[in-house]
């Protein structure tokens, strides 16, 4: 599942290159929207190590993308969600244990 999900999302980078600029923003937005999904799925399955590396690996990926865009607001938003993402996670963790 998760090996899918990272060749989807490298199609997506591949496939977003080729186009203009606000393609790529709608590419980004729905990329986030699917790891947002994936990871409300791993919370639900209870896999929170998995969950955290997961965020870790997108927050990686975007980082390379935005050094090429420069586009820090929207690295911003992204940090911000991923640390509201963790600290969920580890309430979580904190409610099994």
């Amino acid at each position: 599942m998760m090996v899918m999900m990272i060749m989807m999302i490298m199609l997506m980078i591949m496939q977003s290159k080729k186009k203009n600029k606000k393609k790529m923003m709608m590419m980004m937005i729905e990329m986030m929207m699917m790891v947002m999904m994936m990871m409300l799925l791993m919370m639900m399955m209870m896999m929170m190590v998995v969950v955290v590396m997961v965020v870790v690996m997108m927050m990686l990926l975007l980082l390379m993308m935005m050094m090429m865009m420069k586009m820090m607001m929207l690295l911003m938003l992204l940090m911000m969600m991923m640390m509201i993402a963790i600290d969920r996670c580890q309430g979580y963790a904190i409610y099994t244990i």
